[in-house]
């Protein structure tokens, strides 16, 4: 179920948000020229939903992303991280754009974002979601 859209109308970027039922996690899904301005305002939408639903799960899709990546781990780390883990996010499958996988793997564990969340950087969307089935498994126990 689409929880949230926003969708540039200069360039046609957007970031999607999606409670998926059956799986009981949120998806986020990028597509395009997601610029700075962009990337927060899709990040600030993200806690608005969190607090309404407190999900421990979140599938972070850039695959479908281009240009820049969104190089902002001190916002990150200092703001995002702490308030989504106070909502309830414990889990966070991110799949980057294939261009920027060994980047964006390095900067993530340079910056330490971790915070009391357990995130992972995933190849493909495939991959992301059989790891967070895994953790709800594990976290169910």
């Amino acid at each position: 179920m689409q929880v949230s859209k926003h969708t540039d109308l200069t360039d046609g970027s957007s970031c999607t948000l999606y409670f998926e039922e059956p799986t009981g996690w949120l998806r986020a899904v990028w597509l395009g020229y997601i610029d700075p301005i962009e990337a927060y305002n899709g990040a600030e939408r993200f806690l608005q939903v969190e607090q309404e639903r407190h999900c421990a799960f979140l599938l972070n899709d850039n695959s479908g992303v281009s240009g820049p990546w969104f190089d902002s781990m001190d916002w990150l780390s200092r703001v995002w991280i702490p308030q989504a883990a106070r909502l309830g996010l414990r889990y966070v499958a991110h799949v980057p754009q294939p261009s920027t996988l060994i980047a964006e793997t390095i900067a993530i564990r340079q910056a330490n974002l971790a915070g009391g969340l357990d995130i992972q950087v995933f190849d493909t969307v495939a991959e992301a979601e059989q790891w967070l089935h895994e953790m709800q498994t594990v976290s169910a126990t």
